[in-house]
């Protein structure tokens, strides 16, 4: 090779490092803004003087819209240059942060969250797409497994660990201050990084009838999804019609998408692909466990375990190092032995099931280091299981749909995470009532362990200053504050084992649908919708 060609060769690798770099950058903006909320509500309704309704506005508008940007992001693909729509998106994400660091009004952070939802859900679809538009598909599973670092490895692990700490030193503003930088640094990597040239799909015109509807489903879907354990689900009549007019709405999309022939919001060419239907279906099941235990493992250390945000954040930090280290490991299993995606599926699965079962015994006396190995082994699990099933998705897809499929497939993770939280919530509320009742039963003044109690109690506070009349009501106070936080600590365990059990359901279940998928393919074979190789980087 002549001196120059190696030069060439060198600069066209430092741009495609620059491009990656950019992008996984992007993706670690959206994890930042996307996260904000699971530990900074309290901060955030102290300063803005927001009650709860008014609150959710934050919450239900940042996840609507990023639902929207995934469904919406392939016609803008299409429309302009890939690069320029994640550049685009970028720095909307980092305008809205910027201008929600320095303010605390409600309804405009309501507005720019509405912003950074439908910023982050477009830049993550544009960001995926150009890693497969612009590299080998040899090289993906390294690839995809760095783009997971910052997509789904921080929001997971690094996030909260960030913004407990800077809610305990600093305030959650700088929460939003924090993803500036990143924002401007990501644009100027992919300024100059000179990457591959990207060919743009085939134009279609945007469908405003399907758009409109299934934006109202995915609203409604949200709010129900977001709200429902608030307000005791159906006893609501709110409730009830926004999930009439979702499923309505849904109903009417499919069918209009039917109608439109293949110019629709929807392309129906990707179920063509029986690997993309298979992983459609375990992107609920691995969103529901990825969502519902980051909510489940905060949420004890905070109320249970009375953990500070900041030890509550770095209680899952160090789950992230297994994480990326099952996701480089699958890589290289998958690009230099050529081990099948699905063959590390039912190992992830396996390892989150008996890591979420291993923190159903959690006390409250628990610390951190009781908790550590199950963390890690989930974070091992979730290493194996994602990268998997992005391959098994997309690896198939052409570069004419390939952007609809992401945006079908996060979408799909996005709302089986609202119903894993959801779901846990609810178990969780419910659990607490029935335990508090059931365990008060057995407290009562006659029994001779609850008397001697609190005789302990009522000494134990006399000696300290009390007069013995305060002590006995003080006492009986903590002992009703005992019994309310075992009926917690109960209800978080069952919720554990809920998604331990999720697994033991859904694994059979999916492999039986694998296995239907081959069966019906090789009774009724159909052309493959065919993979076309994107420029050599």
């Amino acid at each position: 090779m002549t001196p120059t060609a190696v030069a060439l060769d060198r600069e066209r690798s430092t741009g495609s490092s620059l491009l990656l770099a950019g992008i996984v950058l992007a993706a670690l903006t959206e994890a930042i803004a996307g996260t904000i909320l699971s530990l900074g509500r309290g901060d955030i309704i102290g300063d803005t003087y927001a009650t709860p309704d008014e609150f959710a506005w934050l919450d239900i508008g940042y996840t609507t819209l990023k639902l929207i940007g995934f469904m919406t992001a392939p016609w803008l693909v299409s429309r302009i240059h890939p690069l320029g729509v994640f550049i685009g998106a970028t720095l909307a994400m980092g305008m809205a942060c910027a201008i929600a660091a320095v303010t605390a009004r409600l309804d405009l952070l309501v507005a720019l969250r509405i912003v950074q939802g439908f910023s982050g859900g477009t830049l993550l679809v544009a960001g995926q797409a150009i890693i497969f538009l612009a590299y080998r598909r040899s090289h993906q599973p390294l690839l995809q497994a760095i783009f997971a670092m910052g997509a789904v490895v921080a929001p997971a692990t690094v996030a909260p660990a960030l913004q407990g700490w800077l809610l305990d030193s600093q305030s959650w503003m700088w929460i939003f201050f924090g993803v500036v930088p990143l924002a401007l640094a990501a644009v100027g990597l992919m300024l100059i990084s000179d990457g591959p040239t990207i060919t743009r799909s085939a134009h279609r015109p945007l469908d405003w009838i399907g758009l409109l509807l299934v934006s109202v489903s995915l609203f409604c879907f949200t709010y129900v999804l977001s709200q429902g354990s608030r307000w005791d689900w159906f006893e609501e009549p709110r409730i009830l019609w926004l999930t009439v007019i979702g499923v309505a709405s849904l109903l009417l999309f499919l069918g209009q998408q039917v109608l439109a022939r293949g110019q629709g919001l929807l392309d129906f060419s990707l179920f063509r692909s029986d690997d993309f239907c298979f992983a459609l279906i375990v992107s609920f099941v691995a969103g529901a466990a990825l969502f519902g235990s980051a909510y489940l493992i905060p949420a004890f250390a905070v109320s249970v375990l009375s953990l500070t945000p900041t030890d509550a954040g770095l209680l899952l930090l160090p789950s992230g190092g297994l994480f990326v280290g099952a996701l480089l490991m699958a890589a290289f299993l998958m690009q230099k032995r050529r081990v099948p995606p699905f063959a590390t599926v039912p190992f992830g699965i396996l390892t989150i099931m008996v890591a979420m079962w291993m923190l159903s015994g959690s006390t409250s006396e628990s610390g951190a280091g009781d908790m550590m190995a199950p963390i890690l082994l989930r974070g091992l699990g979730l290493g194996f299981l994602f990268l998997s099933i992005t391959l098994i998705a997309f690896t198939n897809l052409d570069s004419r749909n390939l952007a609809s499929g992401i945006g079908l497939f996060n979408t799909g993770r996005q709302l089986g995470g609202l119903m894993g939280v959801a779901a846990l919530q609810t178990l969780i509320d419910h659990n607490v009532a029935a335990n508090v009742a059931i365990l008060g039963a057995n407290v009562t003044a006659g029994r001779p362990a609850v008397m001697e109690r609190l005789a302990a109690m009522t000494a134990m506070l006399t000696a300290k200053g009390l007069d013995p009349a305060t002590a006995g009501r003080a006492a009986a106070n903590l002992l009703g504050r005992t019994v309310s936080g075992q009926a917690t600590v109960v209800a978080f365990d069952t919720a554990f084992n809920a998604v331990a059990l999720l697994f033991v359901v859904a694994a059979p279940v999916l492999v039986g649908i694998k296995i239907g998928f081959a069966r019906y393919r090789k009774r009724h074979p159909v052309q493959s919708p065919g993979t076309s190789e994107p420029a050599p980087v």
